[in-house]
């Protein structure tokens, strides 16, 4: 919770295993938190990023159901993130988004990242209302569902009109928007300006503080 928090070639490990239901290995809470060349393991709800500024760098992170969850507003570069095999009839969702207002500036920015997956697998679903996740200039294997996003289950059309989730320029197999769902709050393909906000610059702010952290990142879109 404390500001300015890094963690660097660390390992944080939830051992309960995939019957366990929610099994925190890492919770953030911190302005301005690094998490730099880290591991974070796990099963349902691997990492937990609760609240305020966040990035995470050149770190693996995997889990099953909403492995990475929170209302902060965090951006994964240049992260492995792979999807666990999870248990019979369970299914894998990558993030859980918790914005509960539209006027908060949160949301989850994955950058650069490789998304990959045991099993079939949806990039995220709406934990709250407005939910906002982006996933830009990545990876995704052939694990990723054709729809790519999921409702909340049995809650039918909750926060679908209302959140925001966008893909940019994403590569591999499992990157085609074709199939995507037809969502109200869904934008299968982000605008450039659109894009850029939800960069290290416009998201988090990240100029101001992270060189001096001394941890790499692209401030912007790559190239």
């Amino acid at each position: 919770m404390g500001e300015g928090f890094i963690a660097r070639d660390i390992t944080f490990v939830n051992s309960a295993g995939p019957k366990s239901e929610q099994a925190v290995a890492l919770r953030v809470g911190a302005d301005k938190s690094v998490v730099y060349r880290c591991s974070v393991e796990g099963y349902q709800d691997s990492l937990y990023t609760h609240s305020k500024r966040q990035f995470y760098r050149d770190t693996d992170i995997t889990g099953t159901v909403d492995f990475i969850f929170g209302n902060s507003v965090v951006v994964f570069q240049s992260c492995n993130i792979v999807a666990r095999k999870p248990l019979p009839g369970q299914r894998n969702f990558v993030t859980a988004q918790g914005r509960s207002h539209p006027e908060q500036n949160t949301g989850i920015s994955i950058q650069k990242c490789r998304i990959t997956g045991q099993s079939l697998t949806y990039l995220g679903r709406p934990w709250k209302e407005y939910s906002r996740t982006v996933v830009m200039q990545s990876f995704l294997d052939g694990s990723i569902h054709p729809s790519g996003w999921s409702p909340w289950s049995g809650s039918g059309s909750f926060g679908l009109k209302t959140l925001f989730y966008g893909e940019f320029q994403n590569t591999g197999p499992g990157s085609s928007v074709s199939g995507r769902v037809k969502w109200a709050g869904y934008h299968p393909s982000l605008t450039v300006k659109e894009a850029e906000g939800f960069t290290v610059a416009g998201f988090i702010m990240g100029t101001m503080w992270l060189p001096s952290t001394g941890v790499s990142f692209d401030s912007g879109l790559v190239k």
